[in-house]
């Protein structure tokens, strides 16, 4: 199987953060992330649980390498997989028997299902009842969650939080942590209640990098997944690279069986209801994601070149954009622009997991080396 670090563009983008996190005119590890890991320090001997968050998409190359520099501590750490929803459930599966294998407890989440969430939260006090029976005498359990930028630690603390109060019944106004598809827009650590009788509490903190990144192939997974600013790279080669994987995968074949166009868009009801009948949960609901999907699997279809070339793999690519512009209804402009929009785009249907669910790193590999 084709990895990220096989393609040149990957290599690129993982070269470029490495050289950017170098760079001392660039704001990468500035005062405030200094700061975040000084207040990290100071409390993670205080708490009874550490809540590692890791992206279940790059579930090594989100390792909060930084939790090594607190080590030994006193609390019990967790590795939770967060965003299973984005990630290929089978290639999840494995991950899961990985870490059980290495003895490190562990769980996966999507912290935008409810049903999700209560079952984690069934899960932790659970363990913070074998806590209380080792012989903690303390009357409240504090949980803290680290992990780098944009893992999606705040969404799942104010999941966690909102499950927790209608669970006990508590009354009284909910708090929030601010929650952004931006990373490092967390500045603070915040406690937020999600249990009673005994009371635990989260503290969502912020995400940190270690001051320089030196993995260039963790790196251009990094930038692809959203937890490194955009910019630093830019969209459109981020888009890019993003194809490169998924023209290279076999998820596009899954959407050979969809429901022809004309089919579609005849102005049917009937068409349209039987398309929702056949997929009730899917997001080939929403016209323009068909579409997209429509035209990826044409493109790949009508590909003659070899996959595993990059020049070829470009001409692919640079012929995709063109027929996504019209798909996306991108009107004639400056092609850079044109391009910048398409990309943002792409980006978007591919973090939200509307292309598919991907996992960018194989535990099958890892248990090899």
């Amino acid at each position: 199987m084709t990895t990220a670090k096989s393609w040149k563009i990957g290599r690129e983008i993982g070269n470029a953060v490495v050289k950017a996190s170098s760079n001392p005119n660039r704001r990468w590890y500035g005062p405030h992330m200094a700061a975040s890991v000084r207040a990290i320090s100071e409390r993670i001997p205080l708490v009874d649980f550490v809540l590692e968050i890791r992206d279940a998409r790059i579930p090594l190359s989100s390792e909060y390498e930084l939790l090594k520099k607190f080590s030994p501590f006193p609390s019990k750490r967790i590795v939770v997989l967060n965003k299973m929803e984005l990630a290929d459930p089978l290639e999840l599966k494995k991950w899961m028997a990985y870490f059980q294998g290495r003895n490190d407890l562990s769980y996966a989440v999507n912290s935008h299902n409810k049903e999700c969430v209560k079952n984690f939260l069934n899960f932790l006090q659970s363990q913070v009842r074998e806590l209380h029976k080792s012989g903690h005498s303390g009357h409240t359990t504090t949980m803290m969650l680290l992990g780098l930028p944009n893992v999606g630690k705040s969404a799942l603390a104010n999941s966690l939080h909102q499950i927790g109060r209608i669970s006990a019944a508590e009354k009284g106004k909910l708090k929030h942590t601010t929650v952004s598809s931006q990373p490092g827009d967390t500045k603070d650590i915040m406690s937020l209640k999600i249990g009673s009788h005994p009371n635990v509490y989260v503290l969502d903190t912020p995400g940190v990098f270690p001051p320089k990144l030196l993995d260039g192939e963790i790196c251009s997974k990094l930038a692809l997944t959203g937890a490194i600013p955009d910019d630093i790279i830019g969209e459109t080669e981020l888009a890019r690279f993003c194809l490169t994987l998924l023209n290279s995968s076999h998820e596009y074949k899954k959407w050979a069986k969809l429901c022809k166009p004309q089919d579609l868009f005849n102005g049917s009801s009937t068409s349209s209801a039987r398309l929702k009948r056949q997929y009730p949960t899917d997001h080939t609901q929403d016209f323009v994601v068909y579409d997209v999907r429509r035209v990826l699997y044409e493109t790949i279809s009508a590909f003659n070149g070899n996959f595993e070339d990059d020049i070829s793999m470009r001409e692919l690519i640079e012929t995709q954009f063109a027929a996504l512009r019209t798909v996306l209804r991108v009107t004639e402009e400056a092609s850079e622009f044109a391009d910048l929009r398409v990309a943002s785009k792409i980006l978007n249907l591919y973090r939200t997991g509307r292309l598919g669910h991907y996992t960018l790193e194989h535990a099958s590999c890892c248990a090899r080396s």
